[in-house]
């Protein structure tokens, strides 16, 4: 690593010209070859990704290697009857459902799906009068059955059968419902989802850099990153859907995660290049000091994102690791966009990255605002800022010195807020994912919610036990009196033998999944047997999931703490900061937590948001979202901690150092949380209940991350550790100078006092600030 000595604050800005590197040499040496090579690996990316969305699954929630999907595989292959998948609701209008023209038409029904290729275990009310198969008013009954295959088969089995069984048959009313169902329509309506919100975010977004830059041709370059990253994700889920499974769901935060870390990054990226180009230098010079300062920003910025997405990979429910797959794919290529696109196209613009000031339109008389350059100088180049823009910096000035004069109040008063604000969390419930998170209009949730409502007990949610290896019907009988002396059990089915295995049924007389339901899942595999017993059924699925994510969640804090610690102190040098920077990250998080169980289990504003609360919090969201939203919060972390320790090398004040990184980050970092908040309110905006708590959940998390912990409560506990925040022992500052990096770079240089010399108009803003 090369290290570049900056001149004294008192030298001439241009006084020694900063050397272009190899780097930089490797992007803008043929930059039109470049983006001719960019352009043509979007367009494989293009053909490779199309039609992803259909090899994507639905599921992912269950633990592959717990004993319920032991079970339920053993179910489904010894005795499919036992795990419908497929429910036709039967509607009789006024007649009764033992009407005789009623049942002669239900019947043909059954045995015409019996009849059907890929459907097997075809059963009904009407085929043995089985109570829990007719709804409680006598109008309504059930055909369950199961479609075989893989996820992918069995959507395609579905959409060949149901437009045959849907609406009039005779004197009938025919909704289809079933897991199976659910399922194909939550990957269709995530389709169209995903869709409408980028038609929504893209130009949302557009308009927002506009505002951001000004100028319509510097605000196209973020949203090109964007794309890129996108398209380029998409290509990469397809590629690995031939060796995994990979959920859905993940498209929303390749879209998310896309155009809001390009976004970022390209700001980043674009706002140090103008600020080097408005001091006079040649693009390529200029391109050569942003990779080195804003550059290395980016890289720690992606390397801390993709870290906290990693740590998803340790569970194994695959819907979090598609997460891990999307999530770090997106982030390496925004990064890498970012870091050679981006430059190429800077170098071919030059000057002409100003182009198209579109707020010259609104604001005739005034002097060119050059957007988020105006955030403040650097040491290698004057401001071009305008009155407006001086306003701004001054305003972040004053709330740094506001903040650090008032630090134990900010400190104090924010973390007591925060920690309120996260107080509902401490009421958590966890539940599995089922119809109630698809729009109550849905003809599965419809079915579902008729089965909820109108019949006895609770079809299709009692535990299933199966039990393998040989036994007299003497020992079945005796096992089945065990089990329904269990407490909490209403009635024990079967058993219903097959060779060397039988299974029971046993209905819970509550609720599927609460608290009790999950207490007869231990017991059940507690009671003594005479031969090999598991326990199936949503409960336990429940249960096994937890406990697979209760055993893997110290690991993947771990890793995400331990590896966000070393970068963070190869950013910084400080022993002090990465700890703080961890620890405040957390704290941010607290009011995203708090809010989706207020929100989405307790059903506030379900209707003005609409959704159905189902009163709980699906088992893997919190991981996911704690994930996520804590590598976006180490984003904005990583840009302001290195401008500080940027300025704090080059002058040695602490205090002045954490006022001037506010200000020079202040208003780019809360302009890039904007942006990324409303492309996560256009993914809430989806009808799937898990979609939109993620979107708006990670949205107000990236908001209070910016507007609060990054404006008020780390310069205040900044200012309380003083000259602390910089200690290392002699070790690690020894290991930090040769293997560390920070945004300038610098050989610290001892400054005369900023507050007797200013030698910039943004430091004498930052000594009116403070006086």
């Amino acid at each position: 690593m090369t290290t570049v000595n900056n001149p004294p604050a008192d030298s001439p800005p241009d006084a020694s010209p900063p050397r272009v590197g190899g780097w930089t040499r490797f992007v803008t040496a043929r930059p039109r070859l470049s983006l001719l090579a960019a352009l043509v690996l979007t367009v494989l990316a293009v053909l490779a990704g199309s039609g992803v969305a259909d090899k994507l699954g639905s599921g992912g929630w269950e633990d592959p290697g717990a004993e319920s999907t032991y079970a339920t595989e053993a179910l489904e292959r010894e005795f499919p009857d036992s795990q419908p998948n497929l429910i036709l609701l039967v509607d009789s209008g006024r007649a009764s459902v033992d009407d005789p023209a009623v049942a002669a038409e239900a019947t043909r029904l059954a045995e015409r799906l019996s009849g059907e290729k890929g459907v097997v275990g075809v059963g009904s009310y009407w085929g043995g009068k089985a109570p829990a198969l007719r709804a409680e008013d006598g109008h309504e009954a059930l055909i369950a059955a199961r479609i075989t295959g893989d996820e992918k088969t069995m959507g395609e089995t579905l959409d060949r059968i149901a437009p045959s069984y849907r609406g009039t048959q005779g004197p009938l009313e025919v909704k289809i419902g079933g897991i199976v169902a659910v399922r194909h329509e939550m990957q269709t309506i995530i389709q169209e989802d995903l869709t409408r919100a980028e038609i929504i975010a893209l130009p949302v977004t557009l308009v927002l850099l506009v505002m951001v830059f000004g100028s319509a041709v510097a605000a196209l370059l973020p949203l090109g990153v964007g794309i890129v990253a996108i398209l380029g994700t998409n290509a990469v889920l397809g590629a690995l859907t031939e060796f995994t499974d990979v959920s859905i769901f993940a498209m929303n935060l390749t879209t998310a995660l896309g155009l809001g870390l390009a976004i970022d990054y390209a700001l980043f990226i674009v706002r140090r290049f103008r600020e080097e180009v408005s001091g006079g230098a040649d693009p390529t010079t200029a391109i050569g000091t942003t990779l080195r300062t804003a550059g290395r920003t980016v890289l720690f910025s992606a390397l801390t994102v993709a870290v906290s997405l990693a740590a998803m990979l340790v569970f194994p429910q695959y819907f979090l690791r598609s997460f891990a797959y999307a999530g770090i794919a997106v982030v390496l290529l925004a990064a890498a966009a970012a870091l050679i696109l981006l430059p190429a196209a800077l170098v071919l613009l030059g000057h002409r990255v100003d182009s198209l000031d579109v707020r010259r339109l609104f604001r005739r008389g005034r002097a060119k605002n050059t957007g988020p350059g105006t955030e403040g100088s650097t040491p290698n180049g004057p401001q071009n800022g305008t009155e407006g823009g001086t306003e701004d910096r001054t305003a972040w000035g004053r709330t740094a010195t506001l903040v650090m004069r008032r630090a134990p109040f900010f400190a104090l008063g924010t973390t007591a807020v925060l920690v309120l604000l996260g107080l509902p969390f401490l009421g958590v419930k966890f539940g599995t994912a089922d119809d109630r998170q698809l729009p109550s209009s849905a003809e599965s949730h419809v079915v579902q919610q008729h089965i909820r409502d109108g019949f006895p007990g609770t079809p299709g949610g009692g535990l299933e036990v199966i039990a393998e290896g040989r036994a007299t019907q003497a020992e079945y009988a005796a096992y089945k009196e065990r089990v329904a002396a269990l407490p909490d059990v209403a009635r024990v089915d079967g058993p219903l033998v097959k060779g060397d295995a039988a299974y029971f049924t046993v209905q819970p007389e509550g609720e599927a999944v609460d608290e009790a339901g999950q207490r007869l899942v231990g017991d059940l595999r507690a009671t003594e047997a005479p031969f090999d017993t598991k326990v199936t059924g949503a409960a336990a699925v429940l249960v096994d999931s937890k406990k697979a994510i209760g055993d893997q969640l110290p690991l993947a804090a771990a890793f995400i703490t331990v590896v966000t610690l070393l970068l963070v102190f190869l950013l910084t040098g400080s022993v002090l900061i990465p700890i703080q920077a961890v620890l405040l990250n957390a704290l941010s998080l607290t009011a995203m937590f708090g809010a989706v169980v207020w929100v989405f289990q307790d059903g506030h504003l379900s209707g003005l948001l609409g959704f159905t609360s189902s009163g709980s919090i699906e088992t893997t969201l919190p991981v996911l979202m704690f994930c996520v939203a804590f590598g976006l919060s180490m984003d904005y972390g990583v840009f302001l901690l290195s401008r500080i320790k940027e300025e704090y090398d080059h002058t040695g004040d602490h205090e002045r150092s954490v006022r001037l990184g506010l200000q020079r980050t202040g208003g780019l970092i809360t302009a890039a949380a904007v942006i990324l908040a409303m492309v996560m309110v256009a993914i809430g905006t989806s009808r799937v209940t898990n979609t939109k708590m993620l979107g708006l959940g990670i949205a107000l998390a990236v908001l209070m991350d910016a507007m609060v912990v990054r404006s008020l409560l780390v310069p205040a506990i900044m200012r309380l550790t003083g000259k602390a925040t910089w200690w290392a022992p002699g070790p690690l500052r020894r290991f930090h100078q040769r293997f560390g990096l920070s945004e300038a770079d610098p050989t610290p240089v001892k400054q005369p006092n900023p507050e007797t010399n200013p030698d910039t108009d943004s430091e004498r803003n930052a000594v009116g600030a403070r006086g």
